[in-house]
């Protein structure tokens, strides 16, 4: 607990949700063979609490998305990329910065930080080694096991849990199928719904599919009951063309899909999933492209367009 005054607890409902930015032009990459000078982490505030980062694709060509929440008695980092390496990749600099100057115009003798996943692919946890050690940090494991414990479920995946970060009570449902530790987690506060990679302006890999498709009726289900003003994942993979996503392991994305997705994308996705259940394979739609239990020949394309677009990248 916090040992702050009445005057300086935040209140996180009464204006909930929160009237912030996402007007960001984010960084994409550098043209192939072009020197790029991004810094290794994009920073946004989308109001004074709640901070979205985006690791750059020099650094990494994921290029994943990460998000701080703070609130009166500890903030909340969701994701920590897909580079381990501190000099590379400082996001244990970048933290503690921006904590220290949250700390400044709302001061607490004791505040903490705590470490969790969207999911437990290697993109998203890399970065879990830089906060091993630091004081008031707890660093969530990614098994699904160590997940549902610490969270507190107990009727994985069919129920909905809070995190409470001191007035700012998250609500956390499971959504396996892209991962067997997916979750997907509601802030009323920002309004956010953040919904991992399972909901993404990309490719959606449904690696097991009934589990997919039952969390995705469950998450729509969820959103409706809620105050949702954006779906947010933590890839863009689509172009502005319809249906046109950018090639697997592109380091130059000019003409991205905006970061933000609708309840309308939402439940589009469902309908989507539902539709193809019993075809595997790859089907293409507008705003995301699902991938069915994807078998070899799937991937193999996949990489193979990669491969051709960074030998020759107009062919992307």
């Amino acid at each position: 607990m916090t040992d702050t005054q009445d005057a300086d607890v935040i209140d996180f409902v009464t204006a909930a949700p929160a009237a912030g930015s996402l007007d960001v032009a984010w960084i994409h990459g550098a043209r192939p063979r072009r020197r790029c000078e991004d810094p290794p982490i994009q920073v946004h505030h989308f109001d004074e609490h709640t901070i979205i980062m985006r690791q750059s694709k020099a650094v990494h060509v994921e290029a994943p998305f990460m998000f701080l929440l703070f609130g009166n008695e500890r903030a909340l980092l969701l994701d920590t990329g897909a580079t381990a390496d501190p000099a590379k990749f400082p996001l244990r600099a970048t933290v503690d910065e921006l904590i220290e100057r949250w700390l400044a115009a709302n001061p607490r003798e004791h505040y903490e930080l705590l470490v969790a996943h969207t999911h437990g692919h290697s993109d998203h946890r890399a970065g879990d080694g830089q906060f091993a050690g630091r004081p008031g940090t707890t660093v969530v494991a990614r098994e699904p096991e160590a997940v549902q414990q610490f969270l507190g479920f107990a009727r994985w995946p069919d129920e909905v849990v809070t995190l409470d970060l001191g007035g700012r009570v998250l609500e956390i449902t499971g959504s396996p199928g892209h991962h067997r530790a997916a979750i997907s987690t509601y802030d009323p506060w920002s309004g956010f719904l953040l919904t991992g990679d399972t909901v993404i302006p990309g490719r959606l890999y449904a690696f097991d599919f009934p589990e997919y498709l039952a969390s995705m009726n469950r998450l729509v289900e969820f959103a409706r009951a809620r105050r949702v003003t954006h779906v947010i994942g933590c890839h863009i993979e689509m172009t502005s063309r319809p249906g046109r996503d950018f090639p697997l392991g592109a380091i130059y994305q000019p003409g991205e899909r905006p970061l933000p997705m609708t309840m309308a994308q939402l439940t589009a996705v469902r309908d989507a999933a539902a539709e193809v259940a019993g075809r595997r394979g790859v089907h293409t739609f507008d705003d995301f492209i699902l991938y069915n239990q994807p078998g070899a020949g799937a991937q193999a394309r996949l990489m193979a367009r990669g491969l051709l677009a960074r030998i020759w990248p107009r062919a992307g």
